[in-house]
């Protein structure tokens, strides 16, 4: 099974988020791991199925998956641990990371009056 993030093909033990994984199968791998598979859309993957090494069908959530910063912290963590070792960020994303944090203030919802 193939993992892409963009143009790059990378191990299954590479992905740092899984639901952002484009994962390429074969009808074979679906046939085998129907449940696995689907367990993986639903957490928001987008699976490719492939024909002879040709796409025949897509299958993605119905809805974005969509995760607060508090959740993608604890799953970072805990494919910390599963992994064993620290993910890493790039520099620059770390950074406007750090800076959307510091800037967020409190929702306040315009009255509708």
């Amino acid at each position: 099974m193939k993992v892409e993030y963009g143009d790059a093909v990378v191990s299954p033990e590479r992905r740092m988020i899984e639901y952002m994984a484009v994962i390429r199968i074969s009808e074979a791998d679906l046939a085998r791991d129907v449940h696995g598979v689907l367990e993986r859309v639903q957490n928001g993957a987008e699976v490719v199925i492939e024909q002879d090494n040709h796409p025949v069908a897509v299958m993605k959530p119905p809805h974005p998956v969509r995760r607060t910063l508090s959740e993608l912290i604890l799953l970072a963590e805990q494919r910390e641990k599963e992994r064993g070792y620290p993910i890493t960020l790039d520099a620059d994303f770390a950074a406007d990371v750090e800076e959307i944090v510091r800037a967020r203030k409190p929702w306040t919802p315009r009255s509708w009056d």
